[in-house]
């Protein structure tokens, strides 16, 4: 995979949360911005989280989380796989994060971004080539 950026389930999911109109706005803009340049990845992890909290958290009715999750699914996709889950194990101990955004991080290097769009890793930080952007400070 040759793609240049990876979104973390957060940024994806503010896109339908109307919660916060600033944050639903910036997430549909960088959305747009990055799938037409077909620099945009995600993982196996984020599609499936994006559906669970979808569902469970924002209450989307199932069509628009079935159309939502097809669309994702036809971006470049990473799978998680055993290689993904142990680096993730040592990335949690070198960075000391989470394991799920240590897995999020692997599969992000391991497609060839060069960055990785979150709210819950700090802005600016780099985990080896991928750096971590908040999009929305």
């Amino acid at each position: 995979m040759t793609a240049g950026s990876f979104f973390d389930t957060n940024v994806l999911l503010y896109m339908y949360n109307e919660a916060d109109a600033r944050k639903q706005t910036r997430a549909r803009e960088l959305f747009l911005e990055h799938t037409g340049n077909g620099r945009l990845m995600l993982s196996t992890q984020v599609v499936q989280e994006f559906y669970e909290v979808g569902s469970r958290k924002l209450g989307l009715p199932r069509p628009v989380l079935r159309a939502a999750v097809s669309l994702l699914l036809d971006l470049p996709i990473v799978t998680v796989t055993p290689v993904h889950v142990m680096t993730a194990i040592e990335l949690e101990e070198r960075y000391q994060i989470s394991f799920w955004d240590a897995l999020i991080v692997a599969a992000a290097n391991s497609g060839g971004a060069e960055v990785l769009y979150t709210e819950d890793l700090s802005d600016g930080q780099r985990y080896g080539p991928v750096m971590a952007r908040n999009p929305f400070t």
